[in-house]
């Protein structure tokens, strides 16, 4: 599958690059270089935004009726849709995730967005009066709020990515989207999609760069709005840099959810979802449970259970159907991995895993690990690992269950189980988190999705993720 692109997708059309600066791109599961593609510098964004900003004044995209704009996003939809499997393997080859996980998540849930998105774009733009106490009436209008550049990391490439784009096309933007270096051809894909949809020129716009290519465009004056998926520490830094500008930013960042398995649970029930819950997309998932907190009285109950579950994933090459485990995105990723590990041996007792697989001298394979006798404040329990690394932490009481799991800077995602799920549901709402899953968890495209803390700010998914996307503006209607 090796590939070569030699162009950005800039106002409908395939242009050349400003240098001859390319990125290679990688098979996670052998090692092998795939393809290469151009890295973007300033002016590639210079030519992106320029581009944006065009289409969002002149081409009557901002200003269409949401409906039409709708009409445009169905065939966007069915475009992708044709191109689930590609989307998949893409995804897979570059960044490791399992196909057993992309087809589902980023070749079928990400073409969900889209159409999530397009119908309640139809429902949009019906007058909003509201009574006024000094005058006659109050007309709420919402607009869009211009050109967004959006800043997309690897684990999700495809889902991610439209968790903005769909949200942004429904309110009327136009968009400079930079994918991340290690996953690019996944984005031509979406590239070819929006261009046989018939999207207008310049809504869609994709460039391809690293980090300092990056911090121009989140601080181009042509820039209306940021979001932003990745880690807390670059979030840190957009952050000042939008609140500098006064600029609209979503944040979607890192997280070190607690799945607290109660005294009462079914342990079984528990291992059947660690793989969705605790360990998705071989741990590099933002909302994992990667801290597991059991009852003293079933703790080593749970912590053998997890040995078994780990010693019984397929590890191997993400293109085999049967792989329940795949590489870590990249050998510096592997290497942050493995740090953390060596760190965790000297903290707490290692039960399973630890090192790499022993039937492969390729790809970037980490051993599922699962770490008992952990205390809160451990490295391993309170920073992101990012990686397929579970801390087992024992707790005497619902209470300090409680306190265990919202004692953490972050507070993205987490889960709890029980036999009984009203209950389960009191205690859910006692973790200090942005989502939170009973028996299981399962983000919902209609359901607002961010975190509190170090996790972010703002809210992706559901009707929320649309205002992000609006300005808002009351205009008082005197007589």
């Amino acid at each position: 599958m090796a590939q070569t692109r030699d162009s950005f997708f800039i106002n409908n059309q395939w242009v050349p690059p400003a240098s001859d600066r390319r990125f290679a791109l990688i098979n996670a599961s052998t090692s092998e270089e795939i393809g290469t593609v151009p890295e973007g510098t300033e002016a590639d964004m210079d030519a992106a935004v320029a581009a944006a900003r065009k289409a969002f004044a002149t081409s009557g995209w901002s200003d269409a009726a949401p409906a039409d704009r709708a009409v445009v996003m169905e065939r966007f939809m069915g475009a992708l849709a044709k191109r689930s499997e590609e989307i998949a393997r893409t995804v897979s080859i570059q960044n490791g995730m399992p196909l057993s996980t992309s087809r589902p998540l980023e070749g079928g849930f990400s073409v969900g967005l889209v159409q999530y998105y397009a119908e309640l774009a139809r429902s949009m733009g019906q007058p909003d009066v509201r009574p006024s106490q000094m005058g006659k009436e109050t007309l709420v209008e919402r607009t869009p709020i211009g050109v967004v550049a959006a800043i997309i990391p690897w684990n999700f490439p495809v889902t991610l990515a439209l968790s903005k784009i769909a949200p942004a096309m429904a309110a009327g933007c136009t968009m400079v989207i930079k994918p991340s270096p290690g996953t690019v051809l996944d984005s031509y894909v979406l590239a070819e999609a929006a261009l046989e949809a018939g999207v207008p020129a310049g809504v869609l716009n994709w460039v391809a760069a690293e980090r300092d290519a990056g911090a121009y465009l989140i601080g181009h004056p042509g820039i209306d709005k940021v979001a932003f998926t990745g880690s807390t520490a670059a979030g840190r830094s957009i952050a000042r840099s939008c609140g500098e500008l006064l600029r609209p930013v979503t944040l979607e960042l890192g997280g070190k959810s607690a799945a607290i398995v109660l005294d009462d649970a079914d342990v079984g029930a528990f291992i059947e979802g660690v793989p969705f819950a605790s360990m998705l997309n071989n741990g590099q998932t933002c909302f994992n449970g990667t801290r597991v907190l059991a009852p003293k009285s079933r703790y080593a109950e749970v912590v053998d259970a997890l040995a078994d579950f780990a010693a019984s994933l397929v590890v191997g090459d993400a293109l085999d159907p049967a792989t329940q485990l795949g590489p870590m995105a990249s050998s510096d990723h592997r290497d942050r991995v493995e740090s953390y590990i060596a760190i965790g041996k000297d903290e707490a007792r290692l039960i399973s895993g630890g090192g790499r697989p022993k039937d492969t001298n390729r790809g970037w394979f980490v051993e599922p690990t699962i770490f008992a006798d952990v205390e809160n404040s451990a490295h391993i329990a309170r920073e992101e690992i990012f990686g397929p690394v579970l801390a087992v932490i024992s707790y005497d009481g619902e209470d300090e269950a409680i306190r265990i799991a919202n004692d953490s800077p972050f507070g993205l995602g987490g889960s709890v189980w029980s036999s009984d799920s009203a209950h389960a549901t009191d205690v859910a709402r006692k973790v200090a988190t942005g989502t939170v899953g009973v028996n299981g968890y399962l983000p919902s495209i209609g359901s607002p999705f961010g975190g509190i803390k170090a996790s972010g700010m703002g809210r992706e998914f559901g009707p929320e993720a649309i205002n992000a996307y609006q300005n808002t503006k009351s205009i008082y209607v005197m007589g």
